[in-house]
């Protein structure tokens, strides 16, 4: 996950926590995405929509000024199949963690066992957009019609080349002839 640099625009949701707030017992925290933030969020990702988002996170500090989150995303929306390009409902309820950081304390290892870890600034760090680019990171990049099943995409791959066959005719016309 990225943290905001200084030219980045300010997120679409926000939800600032003054780390003052927090203990090292772990302190729970709710937020939602307002209708407005919805769709913002569903511009950012290229979605037709986002019709709910919500975070319930259980946050500590940890050492050298580390906030682990663990947390739950619930979130309803809509895609788009790349197979047949018909816009279809989805949803998403996982569990999370996530370290925030300061910043310039990120570490840049790619293995896929660490929690991801989100940069911050001064004594806040911001909810909203860690719950947005938990989102981002949990939507299916080849998102596909829950109708088209497991050979569903292949067979309307094949429906399509039937119907949009050039030469059939010709081969037609050339068995006929031997």
């Amino acid at each position: 996950l990225m943290s905001a640099g200084p030219d980045t625009p300010p997120p679409e949701f926000s939800r600032p926590l003054p780390l003052a707030r927090l203990g090292a017992v772990g302190e729970p925290v709710e937020i939602a995405a307002s209708a407005a933030e919805c769709a913002a969020l569903a511009r950012r990702f290229g979605l037709p929509e986002i019709a709910e988002l919500r975070g319930a996170f259980r946050l500590r500090r940890a050492e050298a000024g580390r906030v682990v989150a663990e947390g739950r995303i619930t979130a309803r929306f809509t895609q788009i199949c790349v197979v047949t390009l018909d816009p279809f409902p989805a949803s998403l309820d996982e569990a999370f963690e996530l370290h925030f950081v300061p910043e310039g304390e990120d570490n840049l290892d790619p293995d896929p066992e660490r929690p991801d870890e989100m940069g911050y600034e001064g004594e806040m760090i911001d909810l909203g957009e860690a719950l947005a680019q938990q989102l981002a990171v949990s939507l299916d990049p080849f998102p596909r019609h829950p109708a088209l099943g497991p050979r569903g995409a292949h067979d309307r791959i094949e429906e399509a080349e039937d119907r949009i066959r050039p030469f059939a005719g010709l081969a037609a016309l050339l068995k006929r002839q031997n």
